[in-house]
């Protein structure tokens, strides 16, 4: 019997792609740098910004000047327009995803969270609707560690104080979080309810997991025999 429930953040309980975008092409236009040459900085900065070696603004700071466009105004803007987008998605969640949440609490699971993020996104999610459901809370920035390393699932697991075979991890996929979470011990789902098929989407159909349809889907194959 299940005892506990991780998610993934993005594209499982919420969407980065329901309300208006600002990614890249965005903020190299309030850059006022060309987007090929913002985009080649930020790629290079990814992995410290995942794992907190890196800020949203120290990023910004080497694009700006390396392009020799630097201002303090101009790269707070971008900050505060990246964040206020970051929040904005929290308001469009997928209508089943509290109470999906509220029915694990009701049959007494615990709930833990493993999210890729940035630090300025770490900021935002723990200001948000969802945290205060989760029993225990692994953020890449925080921890220091990224998925796929199976280092951050299993110091979920001991936040959570259960097994892995008591637990189910569901995600969208990205970052091979399904198959490193079977090869933590987990039992893993993929959630699709966001997903929007035959488009440029991060993340695809793996139909060697379960496909959960809906966040309803969840309690479901928790109660299949």
């Amino acid at each position: 019997m299940m005892k506990a429930v991780i998610f993934d953040m993005y594209e499982t309980l919420i969407t980065l792609f329901g309300s208006p975008f600002y990614f890249v092409r965005q903020m190299a236009s309030d850059a006022d740098v060309e987007e090929e040459k913002f985009r080649e900085i930020w790629r290079a900065a990814e992995t410290d910004r995942t794992i907190g070696k890196m800020t949203l603004e120290e990023v910004l700071d080497k694009i700006l000047k390396t392009n020799n466009c630097y201002s303090e105004a101009k790269r707070d803007l971008i900050v505060s327009k990246r964040i206020r987008n970051r929040e904005e998605v929290f308001g469009h969640l997928h209508k089943d995803i509290i109470p999906m949440i509220r029915g694990l609490k009701e049959k007494g699971l615990r709930i833990g969270l493993i999210s890729n993020c940035f630090l300025e996104e770490a900021t935002v999610i723990k200001k948000s609707i969802l945290y205060p459901y989760f029993d225990a809370v692994c953020l890449s920035c925080d921890e220091r560690v990224k998925k796929p390393d199976l280092a951050i699932y299993k110091k979920c697991l001991e936040k959570l104080n259960v097994q892995a075979g008591d637990c189910l991890y569901v995600g969208d996929g990205g970052s091979d979080e399904l198959e490193a979470a079977q090869m933590a011990g987990m039992a893993a789902g993929q959630a699709v309810w966001y997903l929007k098929e035959g488009k440029d989407w991060p993340s695809k159909r793996k139909t060697a997991f379960p496909q959960l349809e809906t966040p309803l889907d969840v309690l479901a194959i928790l109660s299949a025999p």
